[in-house]
């Protein structure tokens, strides 16, 4: 394995980068490939209560955890194995467990501030921004935080309307310009897919001369 090419998706909250990152392993060649979750890297505040917790910004580049994300991509590169934190949305606290991501020849790291942080996004070899109607993001979201994050609607909204859409206007939707592609409906774009996955199975195969 000569060179670990890094693929980085960006985009809204619930605008498919998710089923993006995993339809492009899935369909190019799951061996071959590993997906980084970016939400997975917010920073613990064990030193808050749950009160305290439920407040902050977990929308803007400061709520994650630049550098152990910079040191892991970092170490998948060089060939190294990573231990991967998980996350418990809703308790707003890192778990005590990891997961271990070997190197592969295609790294796909996804998340929201994937190219609005610097120091992130000059790791990344292919950069892709997922853009989707704030509408469908919407109601995407609330779908998935009352139904896998423990949330109420009341909580989702509050969020929304407080940190999630100006955190998006102010950083994720002002990356898009550092996009190589951007991909409408992200992972439900099919021709897209169709296009992107060739793409990753060229890169696959370049890695491996």
């Amino acid at each position: 394995m000569k060179k670990i090419v890094i693929i980085g998706i960006a985009g809204g909250t619930a605008s498919g980068k998710s089923t993006l990152a995993d339809n492009l392993s899935r369909q190019s060649n799951p061996e071959a490939t590993a997906v980084i979750r970016l939400d997975r890297y917010y920073r613990d505040h064990p030193e808050l209560t749950f009160d305290e917790r439920k407040k902050l910004n977990y929308d803007r580049p400061e709520a994650f955890d630049i550098e152990l994300v910079v040191a892991h991509m970092k170490d998948l590169i060089a060939g190294r194995s990573i231990e991967c934190p998980d996350y418990d949305f809703s308790l707003h606290r890192r778990k005590q467990t990891t997961d271990t991501i070997n190197p592969r020849p295609v790294i796909i790291i996804e998340g929201i501030m994937a190219l609005a942080i610097p120091a992130i996004r000059e790791l990344i070899d292919f950069k892709i921004f997922v853009d989707t109607p704030a509408d469908v993001r919407l109601l995407r979201r609330i779908h998935r935080d009352l139904n896998e994050r423990g949330r109420t609607l009341e909580s989702v909204a509050d969020q929304y309307l407080s940190t999630v859409r100006p955190m998006h206007d102010l950083y994720v939707e002002s990356s898009k310009v550092y996009a190589d592609i951007i991909v409408p409906e992200g992972g439900y774009n099919l021709v897209a897919l169709d296009l992107l996955v060739s793409r990753v199975l060229q890169m696959i195969a370049e890695s491996s001369r």
